[in-house]
């Protein structure tokens, strides 16, 4: 159970149980969302595509809840750090005491390489699933690709200690930068997912049409991987069929029916595909009304 409540701290319970912790709750319902927000996975910033990236690993993986959350709380201490002899330089060019730096790169190493090797195994194993999904969805308008851009040319590798590595000299290259600026300038909080369609980036320069194709592909992709490990995940569309044209919606309709359990929400009702035959609910005013 999990209740949501404006203004005051989110509730869980598990078997009853109210002792639970947010990381706790991960992975029990798993779920794959398709809204019209994913529009930004596409064409928004690279903070987008890592959040994409990091919610199905987690997805996959639980335990990497624990992870992101020890990588962002390293971040901050560093940032801290940094941005405080920033100031001191810039007043008075007075020096600080770095000591401290060091250890937190090697922590900031350690736990930005595990999440690093996740995003590397993960983007080689959606690739050809995504390919897939864009074929079904718009045939003869891929091929589709998957591409990491990290935030330094020193980071190349996929295992984790060759990234661990990896991250301590590109900290360490970046290091004089990033005292004069006062942030972290390097690690997955910096990196970017580049989508290209055919040999061009999708952003700036895929249609309306195939940037919805595209992260529709994603999604589906993201539903067939958590198919294919393990249980079927909840697959929610949260009124995308009215952002379609009739071709895509008869293909998605078609890709999304087979599911164990699909979830989908429309403002108006001839939106959805007769193919999409299930229980349906009318939400007006506040009440809930079986059709």
């Amino acid at each position: 159970e999990l209740e949501l409540n404006p203004g005051k701290a989110n509730r869980a319970r598990i078997n009853r149980s109210s002792q639970v912790r947010p990381r706790d709750v991960l992975g029990i319902v798993r779920t794959v969302l398709f809204a019209p927000e994913d529009l930004a996975l596409v064409k928004g910033d690279p903070g987008e595509r890592r959040r994409f990236l990091d919610e199905l690993i987690t997805a996959r993986s639980p335990r990497m809840g624990g992870v992101r959350s020890d990588y962002d709380r390293v971040l901050k201490q560093r940032n801290t750090l940094l941005k405080s002899a920033a100031l001191a330089r810039r007043h008075g060019g007075r020096s600080m005491d770095l000591s401290t730096l060091d250890v937190w790169d090697q922590h900031l190493a350690r736990v930005g390489a595990e999440l690093l090797a996740q995003r590397f195994d993960l983007i080689a194993t959606l690739q050809p699933l995504a390919d897939k999904a864009y074929e079904q969805l718009a045939p003869g308008g891929g091929p589709l690709a998957l591409e990491y851009k990290p935030s330094s040319p020193e980071i190349d590798g996929h295992a984790r200690e060759e990234l661990y590595e990896q991250l301590m000299a590109a900290l360490e290259a970046a290091r004089k930068q990033e005292i004069e600026r006062g942030v972290t300038l390097v690690g997955p909080h910096r990196d970017d997912l580049v989508l290209k369609l055919g040999q061009l980036p999708a952003k700036g320069y895929a249609s309306h049409g195939e940037s919805w194709s595209y992260a529709l592909a994603l999604r589906l992709a993201s539903y067939d991987l958590l198919r294919a490990e393990g249980n079927e995940p909840v697959l929610v569309l949260d009124d995308v069929f009215a952002e379609l044209d009739a071709r895509r919606r008869e293909r998605l309709a078609e890709l999304v029916a087979p599911g164990e359990q699909v979830l989908v929400t429309a403002a108006v009702d001839d939106d959805v595909p007769g193919v999409l035959a299930g229980t349906r609910y009318a939400v007006s005013e506040g009440t809930v009304e079986r059709i």
